[in-house]
């Protein structure tokens, strides 16, 4: 069985700039993958390589063994997009809108009604269903143009940030339809800028810098192998020098003005009880203690030095 999406030394250059440089995929059938990188790593442009808007400048891809160039119409009827921007008439109706998509995957009018009804149940619609699309909110937007992607039941769902923007129970109501998709058996192949994002939903994460993909694998395996548990406690006595002593022994520390004091530890979460009776035996007095396992953006970090933030972009770059 061919793989769902497939892409082998996938390239595409802008005149002298290369934006997607040698990328290879192999997606399973039924897997929930998150494509993550700052802006212009080469995320969108691969999207719409794989979705048939941009052809490759070299390259192989296919999505169910069809090539993306030369069986781009067999690829089109298998996947459902939704893109960054979302492009929807603000003239129309959801209702509208659902039914012309209907009839542009040539469903009879029965099935598309069938499936128009239950998308706008789904995804909280219902009671918008006949207002025109510019009176609707942009979380509802966002998940009208979701709906849209989802009409012809595609095998693989692309979807390029889809919840940027919106708030926390609109996304929450978008993380519950991938599930919801996902578990009926639907590839979905998600770029994000949320690393919580794809932390929930994925069952693997690709890193992609400057065209390449630079790490992929589950988010547990990378956190792992890649992020450090870190222990924060908060010393009551003002012995910070003497605790960042004690705790240097275990990791890189941190300490701020507040009393708190953090050490990455280089082993793990076993190490936490034997950092504490450090502490203990030094006399240093300690109030609240946190640990806080190692997240996606750890991972970051480890590749770029660099933390990704909420807009897509590494913080140093957001300060140049």
């Amino acid at each position: 069985m061919p793989a769902a999406i497939h892409a082998s030394q996938l390239r595409r250059r802008f005149g002298d700039t290369t934006a997607v440089d040698g990328v290879d995929l192999d997606i399973s059938a039924g897997e929930i993958y998150a494509f993550l990188g700052p802006n212009g790593a080469g995320k969108s442009t691969t999207v719409r390589i794989l979705t048939t808007l941009l052809r490759p400048s070299d390259g192989v891809a296919t999505i169910a063994g069809h090539d993306v160039v030369a069986d781009a119409g067999t690829v089109r009827r298998l996947i459902g997009v939704a893109l960054q921007q979302v492009a929807l008439d603000p003239l129309m109706t959801p209702r509208e809108l659902l039914d012309l998509q209907g009839a542009l995957y040539r469903l009879s009018r029965a099935e598309a009604a069938r499936r128009r009804d239950d998308l706008l149940e789904r995804l909280d619609l219902a009671a918008s269903a006949n207002k025109r699309v510019m009176a609707l909110s942009g979380g509802m937007r966002r998940r009208l143009d979701l709906a849209m992607s989802l009409i012809g039941s595609p095998q693989v769902l692309f979807l390029d940030e889809p919840t940027t923007g919106l708030d926390p129970v609109s996304r929450r109501a978008v993380w519950s339809e991938v599930r919801r998709l996902n578990d009926a058996g639907t590839t979905v192949f998600l770029t994000t800028q949320y690393l919580e994002e794809a932390d929930q939903l994925a069952h693997r994460v690709g890193f992609i810098n400057r065209g390449r993909i630079s790490l992929e694998g589950t988010p547990e395996t990378l956190k792992r192998q890649m992020g450090k548990t870190r222990l924060k406690v908060r010393v009551t006595d003002h012995r910070h020098d003497e605790a960042i002593k004690e705790l240097a022994s275990f990791g890189e520390v941190q300490a701020d003005d507040s009393n708190w004091v953090i050490v990455a530890l280089r082993d793990g979460a076993p190490a936490v009880p034997a950092a504490m009776r450090a502490l203990d035996e030094s006399d240093v007095s300690v109030g609240d203690v946190d640990v806080q396992q190692p997240t996606l953006d750890d991972v970051f970090l480890s590749l770029t030095g660099d933390h990704l933030d909420a807009g897509g972009g590494s913080r140093a770059a957001a300060k140049a």
